[in-house]
């Protein structure tokens, strides 16, 4: 892809989105949360926010920073709000984490940080949204990625109004009767509309096309693709509908979850016979890491799925929602997210460093930038952490679940050195890895533009 358009600050973003899982895993390890703590406790939330709001949510919006524009063939509007973006996301995850330790810790000013921290958090996600809904906009009709994500955006700022809604009624401000009407049963939905459809059904939809690409596998109008979108659409619906009957002083409405949950079981089903698709139509007869280590991701996926579905039908759902979130958080998101990124990182920086001497001079292939044996085992003891630590949850084994989360820290860590190694070509081989009129790209800051110098 010679001169294709780079998202200046993705690798900024990525960069921070590591930080935040690596801080995140830490602090599970160390036994901060649950289950040391209830799933309520202040101490749990600042752990699930660091993980979901600071890791998942910045990789998922570098991500689509970069990719938005190549799926839907236009460029990104206001692109200049990327970096104070960025600059919100992480100060407002910052003081919101930081909030809800002042609450555990019974400080005062924790509830004027709390809700400082969700308001900073949301501006910034909003300004993202903005973005990407601008770019989207001009691109109508929309092919079917592009309305999975215009699906996950709609998400994204329900998702963030009820968490700014969650942070002032936490920190104990006067707030009206319909928004306190939110709880305990608006959590929820909360989780939902952010787990399941910003960052799941983006996910899912821009997985579509980026294995076809990667795996060059023919690009199919697929009937299921279609329905996995429709099915998605009409849960993510039920699910909105559910919010708006609390905030409406109505009883939890049960029918709407449970078409909710019907409909997306629906939705990974067919989601899973289109990945097999994908994969038996694949030209690319060897597979690299990032499509390898997606199967685990995959597979998370489906299990979470069906494990919620059973727990449900046998009159449990309470007993498994923890390794469930967890499972999907951290085999499905991160597991997708840890992958791919194996691939999109030397991607990027192949383009913005050998890109424009193409044709020019020898330059190094995109896989000679990584390490493929070395990595393949950082990923094998990543799902293993991830699977020892869900059913230590299930069982109720906290020593374990620990030790699972360390293994995930440790092997992530690793994974974050591998990714700095290819942005800095440490394995290039010598004679190929910086050729005349070739920029060495930073680590994670942007690459200064040559034709910008004076």
């Amino acid at each position: 892809m010679p001169g294709a358009t780079l998202s200046r600050w993705t690798m900024s973003y990525f960069a921070a989105a590591c930080l935040f899982l690596a801080l995140g895993e830490a602090l599970i390890a160390a036994g901060y949360g649950y289950p040391q703590a209830t799933l309520e406790a202040p101490e749990t939330l600042g752990v699930v926010h660091l993980v979901t709001a600071g890791w998942l949510g910045l990789l998922m919006s570098g991500a689509l920073l970069q990719f938005v524009p190549v799926l839907v063939a236009k460029p990104l509007r206001g692109d200049r709000l990327a970096l104070p973006a960025l600059l919100l996301i992480v100060l407002g995850d910052t003081a919101l984490v930081s909030g809800f330790g002042g609450l555990a810790a019974q400080r005062t000013n924790a509830p004027f940080v709390l809700v400082g921290g969700a308001l900073t958090l949301s501006t910034g996600y909003l300004l993202v949204a903005a973005m990407l809904a601008a770019t989207l906009w001009q691109a109508r009709p929309l092919p079917l990625v592009g309305r999975f994500v215009a699906v996950g955006l709609v998400s994204l700022g329900l998702t963030v109004m009820l968490g700014t809604g969650f942070g002032f009624l936490l920190s104990g401000y006067d707030v009206p009767d319909w928004l306190a009407g939110l709880l305990p049963d608006g959590v929820i939905l909360h989780v939902a509309l952010g787990l399941g459809g910003w960052m799941s059904f983006s996910a899912i939809g821009v997985s579509y096309r980026l294995l076809s690409m990667f795996l060059l596998t023919p690009e199919v109008d697929r009937r299921t693709s279609r329905t996995v979108w429709w099915a998605g659409t009409l849960a993510l619906l039920a699910v909105a509908l559910c919010a708006a009957a609390l905030v409406g002083g109505l009883d939890r409405p049960l029918m709407p979850l449970a078409a909710a949950l019907m409909l997306g079981l629906l939705a990974t089903a067919l989601y899973s016979g289109d990945l097999l698709s994908i994969y038996r139509a694949r030209r690319r007869r060897h597979m690299e890491l990032n499509s390898l280590a997606s199967v685990g991701a995959f597979g998370a996926l489906f299990v979470s799925v069906t494990l919620l579905v059973v727990m449900t039908l046998l009159g449990r759902p309470a007993e498994g929602a923890a390794p469930v979130v967890y499972l999907v958080i951290f085999g499905w998101l991160s597991g997708l997210g840890l992958a791919q990124l194996y691939k999109i990182t030397p991607f990027l920086t192949w383009l913005e460093c050998y890109g424009p001497l193409l044709g020019r001079v020898q330059t190094p292939r995109v896989q000679d930038l990584v390490r493929e044996r070395r990595a393949s085992v950082w990923f094998a003891l990543f799902y293993a952490g991830v699977a020892a630590a869900t059913t230590a949850l299930y069982l109720g084994w906290p020593p374990v679940f620990r030790a699972g989360a360390a293994l995930q820290f440790a092997t992530t860590l690793a994974l974050i050195v591998e990714y700095a190694r290819a942005r800095l070509l440490c394995d290039v081989p010598a004679a190929l890895r910086l050729p005349s009129g070739a920029i060495r790209p930073d680590l994670f800051l942007p690459t200064p533009d040559p034709r910008r110098q004076p």
